[in-house]
């Protein structure tokens, strides 16, 4: 008994380590040194669904900030009393349960959770490859990118009426244009790196 405790208690331990926020979220080398592992992903979703390894990044920071628990604040009635939250939005990505679902049916990956970060990365990967072919809005375009992900593919073509959606699409392409010029700083040593699993 006390060892199965003991098992239980390393694993959500390990598991709290290996999803924690980054120190600093605002910059990609840091962000990478401290994980990783999370390079890998972003790459392999970057080779699989061309999607920019910056813009991925510029995606979940303006999301989550990072946080693999993230959820949208509950409305409050009477501005006190906490209800229902807006939305189904969980995880890295905030994807909603609908879109993700669809996701890991069009990838034949039903495993995936969206507090996964490799999971999360490939949805954004997935998501602007889509964007791209139903919108052609190019991979690289955060800016049109993020209004597409944050509208959804339907209501983009109002995009111009929320004003929210362009304050957050304009801080994602500062964002994503951010993590782009830090990665050509450090892109040649994470490339070089290995990572062992034990």
């Amino acid at each position: 008994m006390i060892r199965k405790t003991f098992i239980i208690i390393t694993f959500f331990l390990l598991l709290l380590s290996c999803s924690s926020v980054p120190k600093n979220t605002s910059d990609s080398c840091q962000i990478f040194e401290e994980r990783y592992l999370w390079y890998k992903h972003a790459k392999a979703s970057y080779e699989k669904w061309g999607a920019p390894i910056y813009i991925q990044l510029a995606f979940i920071k303006k999301e989550s900030d990072f946080n693999w628990l993230a959820k949208p604040p509950r409305v409050k009635i009477f501005k006190v009393i906490p209800f229902k939250r807006p939305s189904t939005s969980f995880g890295y990505s905030q994807a909603v349960k609908g879109t993700w679902e669809q996701y890991k049916k069009e990838t034949s990956n039903p495993l995936a959770t969206r507090a996964r970060f490799k999971d999360s990365v490939d949805f954004v990967g997935w998501y602007i490859n889509k964007t791209n072919k139903i919108l052609k809005i190019p991979k690289s375009d955060a800016y049109r990118q993020y209004l597409a992900y944050y509208k959804g593919w339907g209501d983009y073509k109002n995009y111009s009426t929320d004003k929210k959606a362009i304050i957050y699409a304009k801080s994602v392409k500062e964002m994503a244009k951010k993590y782009r010029k830090q990665l050509t700083i450090c892109k040649k040593n994470l490339d070089k790196k290995k990572y062992i699993i034990f």
